[in-house]
Parts: C-alpha cells; structure tokens; sequence
C-alpha cells in the first residue's frame, strides 16, 4: 500500500518496468507509489542498468536487520549544497536522465556515467568519484568511458597536480559528437556506394546500395550544416 514496506512482488515490478525501459514516474503508477519511492529504491540498489529484485530483497532484509541491532537515534535532516538541493534530488534526476539515453540506444553504464557529469555542476568526475557514486567496479567505469570518448562527448584532462584522469562534460560535447555521427555516415556511404559498384549499379542490390548511400550523404551534410549553424550562434 502507498507509504508502506516495497514487498518482493513490488520490487519484481520494478526490475519489470525498468526491463521494458519505462520511467520511475511510470513504474510508481503502476504500484500507486510516489515516484521518489521508486527512484530511491532503485538507486539504492544498484541503479537502472543494475537492479535486480531478489537481490534488492535480500540487502533491504539485511539492511532492516543491522537496522534493529542499532540503538534508535534522531536523524538529522539530509545535507543540502551550496544551492540548497540535497543528494537525493540530484540522485532521483540522475537516474531519470540516465534511463533517457538508454532508451536513445546508449549502454546503461555510459548512460548512468553521462547523467552523473552532467548534474555535477563543474562538469568533470574523476574515475573513483564515479566508481563512487555509481556503485559500480572501476573496470566497468573505465568501459563506459572510453565508449564516451569514442563518440566524443566527453574529453579526458589531468587533474592538476596528480596523476588522476578527470572526465568532463563542455557546451561543445553535442557539436563534437554530431560531427562524429556525420563522419560515420560519411564513411557509411563510401563503403554503400563502393558495394553499388561491386555488385552492380542496375541490380536490386546495388540499387539499395546506392539508394543509402546517397541518403546518408545528404543526411551527415544536413548534420554538420546544422552543428556549425547552433555553434556559431551559441558563441554569440
């Protein structure tokens, strides 16, 4: 019931819900909870790409249980920042923004890596803050970044007196990574145009080759166009 104890079926639900790539405020309407419930237990466990309801079970069982052993004590109100926004806020769009990219067609962990920088407001995380607030192995980090890199939406800087990377997110990440998607049209439509000659202009195949070819030509020209247009306007 809403404000009671998530039950295994409810969380079976979840991990359902989050499978067929629905939101937090999707999920909760179909247990009639609040959205924060969801985003919370969620989080908590591992985040989108990593929940898994028995094993949310058995930690909250563990949790209750350590829980119980502790002698009762006042909590205090949750720490807020500077611009008076508390963790769990910054959290709860996080993962929201997260499954966004996911269900663009981006890996659930470069998803959850990409959310995390861009609700940092300076933009940059170094791999053990990431390894951190993702809960997640450093191998698994260093995975979802390079997959980042390679679409160049974000840049690797070292941070100033040591020998630690930091990734960061700038306004140029999306004109950066536009013109790598038209790049890859370009290529796209060289190797297409190529198998059109190779098989022959006139027959079906070659036909449907040329066909995409040009079609991916256009497209990555309207692309870059379209990213110099914004780039240049933004720096006025």
């Amino acid at each position: 019931m809403p404000g009671g104890r998530l039950s295994q079926e409810d969380r079976r639900l979840i991990a359902a819900g989050l499978a067929r790539g629905l939101g937090f405020a999707e999920i909760a309407r179909q247990l009639h909870r609040p959205t924060s419930t969801v985003s919370r237990e969620v989080t908590r466990n591992g985040g989108p790409g990593r929940y898994r309801a028995d094993l949310a079970q058995a930690a909250t069982a563990v949790r209750s249980r350590r829980g119980a052993s502790r002698p009762k004590r006042v909590e205090k109100p949750s720490s807020v920042d500077e611009y008076g926004r508390s963790p769990a806020l910054l959290s709860e769009f996080s993962a929201r923004f997260a499954m966004l990219f996911a269900q663009a067609g981006m890996p659930r962990m470069a998803s959850a890596v990409l959310a995390r920088l861009y609700v940092a407001d300076s933009g940059s995380l170094t791999a053990a803050e990431l390894v951190g607030d993702l809960r997640v192995s450093p191998a698994t980090v260093s995975a979802a970044v390079g997959y980042l890199e390679e679409r160049a939406l974000i840049r690797r800087d070292r941070d100033p007196g040591s020998r630690r990377d930091r990734y960061v997110i700038d306004e140029s990440a999306w004109y950066r990574a536009t013109l790598a998607d038209a790049r890859a049209h370009e290529r796209l439509a060289a190797t297409a145009r190529d198998g059109a000659d190779t098989l022959g202009s006139a027959t079906p195949a070659g036909v449907r080759l040329l066909g995409m070819s040009q079609y991916l030509e256009r497209v990555g020209l309207d692309m870059v166009r379209s990213a110099e247009r914004w780039r240049a306007q933004l720096a006025r």
